[in-house]
């Protein structure tokens, strides 16, 4: 069982590439309001070139919900668009924000998930649902395996993460493990990281004990270092340079109004940030391995979820 930390209605960067769009955050959550009123090319980034509907959700819910400052949940894709197709998610994360409590929680959802891939009529990895349906099929497949509605969905191409963090200026993280890649040597405690450093950090699986699970913590460990970093912006280059980078890389059914009412009703939820990976057993089916989560363990995250 994976610790604690803090209904569905009827190129060649890899795996590596998991971490996930916890950069809207940085956009909406971190960067702080002057960002809107000073450059005069969000919002046109923002609606033209990120805002996607998608029939999986219904919008006018969650501009209720926004106006109303009501907790969201909002699926979060990670896309690896580089081997040749339309691309795997190979970060599946739920983010809930609740602004009664002024916390965020962020759920992982291993990408081996063996679940229904709604639309399609079998069983699959979780993963597989963005490559047969897009944005559309992850939503409801992902909402049928926990028995809940999404008010947003924000999905990035992966392929521009080591752009943004270098674009931060660089992040730190508490690293837990000692190894080396051939290229950098990573210590125990607070590490610096550029942007190709951080790809090493979160990459590395054989020498982590933990394997993949010890990998996705990494990943949730530079989430953080982004947030860290988004809030901090002080520069207007760098912030006009992030919402470029954001713009050319993430699809999102929030438009510049929606980022707005984020940002004035739910910035405190970044006060508290918990998060949680879901847990299951290995098993090997016709050749093909799969995460097998535990029917109490997909209660226990509905629960988690429902919390205000």
């Amino acid at each position: 069982m994976a610790n604690r930390s803090s209904r569905h209605k009827g190129k060649s960067p890899k795996k590596w590439w998991k971490i996930t769009l916890i950069v809207l955050l940085v956009l909406v959550l971190g960067v702080g309001g002057y960002a809107y009123s000073i450059y005069h090319n969000a919002k046109q980034t923002v609606n033209k070139k990120m805002f996607e509907t998608v029939e999986s959700i219904d919008h006018t819910i969650g501009k209720k919900k926004l106006k109303e400052t009501k907790p969201l949940n909002i699926l979060l894709l990670g896309i690896d668009t580089e081997t040749g197709d339309k691309g795997r998610s190979d970060a599946i994360m739920v983010l809930s924000l609740k602004p009664k409590t002024n916390s965020m929680q962020l759920i992982s959802i291993p990408r081996d998930t063996r679940t229904e891939i709604v639309g399609r009529g079998h069983e699959d990895k979780i993963n597989h649902a963005y490559a047969f349906g897009g944005a559309d099929m992850s939503i409801a497949t992902v909402e049928n395996l926990l028995d809940m509605d999404f008010d947003f969905f924000v999905s990035m191409n992966m392929s521009g993460l080591k752009e943004l963090v270098d674009q931060l200026g660089g992040i730190t993280v508490n690293n837990e493990i000692e190894w080396q890649d051939g290229k950098y040597s990573f210590t125990k405690g607070p590490t610096d990281m550029d942007g190709d450093k951080a790809m090493s950090f979160v990459r590395m699986r054989k020498q982590d004990p933990e394997g993949d699970f010890g990998r996705t913590k990494r990943q949730r460990k530079v989430i953080e270092g982004i947030i860290d970093k988004g809030a901090s912006i002080a520069s207007i280059p760098k912030i006009s340079g992030t919402i470029d980078i954001l713009g050319n890389n993430m699809d999102t059914n929030l438009d510049f109004d929606d980022m707005k009412k984020l940002l004035s009703g739910y910035s405190n939820t970044r006060s508290n940030m918990e998060n949680y990976q879901m847990s299951g057993s290995g098993t090997t089916i016709d050749g093909i391995y799969y995460l097998i989560v535990p029917d109490e363990e997909i209660e226990k995250v509905k629960q988690m979820i429902a919390e205000d």
